[in-house]
């Protein structure tokens, strides 16, 4: 049952008839866990915090720096040298006190990946990193968790939804890690702060979809955006029966290089 409070906060949701109070009270039920509190977790965590999500757990182990500030919005200037973590929890409490945050100072590694992935319904990787992003998929594969992926770079991104059993997984669409330095990261190569934004925004999009059993999700396609051209455009993929992370032999753990959330 909704306090008088609740029901104004979360008015614009309940009036919307794919919702209502039932969808609502799922989302105030549903537990997502956002792995990186930078440029992709930022967004998705704010609008999942501010949509009602009951439980949010934020996965990083590094520090804000004044360069992240560019893009990952969930800090502030006075959070420099914080633990994103922390940083990101205390802004998801000043959003919304009804959601209950978990913070991991910790890094998502293979020791702890399933033991954490486990406790949450939905997974949203916002790591920059391929390591992390396939040991993502893999824990939830194994875990039966579903999650969104996303990947930015200059001023393109792209983004997938994986329901493990259901969907192909991003480990079937792209087999492995590339070679080491084949392709630059953020830091090297730039990345508009608009672009992590509509990316992360949309991750958040379908961890509230899922919760709330509403809408078609981006499984089995591949949607990419291109900020300079503002394109969208989807890419259908299929799961790889072979695939060692879903396939009949999937494996764990399997290599992840030197991973980082």
């Amino acid at each position: 049952m909704f306090s008088d409070n609740q029901i104004e906060r979360y008015s614009r949701h309940i009036l919307l008839k794919q919702l209502g109070t039932t969808g609502q009270q799922k989302l105030c039920d549903g537990r997502v866990l956002i792995v990186g509190a930078g440029g992709l977790g930022s967004p998705a965590a704010l609008y999942c915090a501010a949509a009602g999500v009951g439980t949010i757990g934020i996965i990083d182990y590094d520090r804000v720096e004044l360069s992240n500030l560019q893009r990952q919005i969930i800090h502030a200037e006075g959070d420099i040298g914080r633990l994103k973590a922390e940083s990101a929890a205390d802004s998801i409490r000043a959003i919304n006190a009804d959601v209950c945050v978990q913070a991991y100072t910790e890094k998502f590694a293979v020791e702890n990946a399933r033991l954490i992935v486990r406790e949450y319904d939905f997974v949203i990787d916002g790591t920059d990193n391929f390591g992390s992003k396939f040991l993502v998929n893999d824990a939830c594969v194994h875990e039966g968790k579903p999650f969104s992926h996303a990947g930015v770079l200059q001023f393109s991104g792209q983004t997938l939804t994986v329901v493990p059993g259901k969907s192909a997984c991003y480990r079937c669409v792209f087999e492995d890690l590339p070679p080491k330095d084949a392709v630059p990261s953020c830091s090297q190569a730039g990345v508009l702060s608009s672009v992590v934004g509509i990316l992360g925004s949309i991750q958040a999009t379908e961890a509230l979809k899922y919760l709330a059993q509403i809408g078609e999700l981006l499984t089995d396609c591949i949607l990419t955006f291109d900020a300079l051209s503002m394109e969208f455009r989807k890419i259908t993929v299929r799961r790889n029966p072979e695939c060692l992370a879903c396939g009949s032999n999937g494996k764990w753990p399997l290599l992840y290089g030197d991973h980082c959330n």
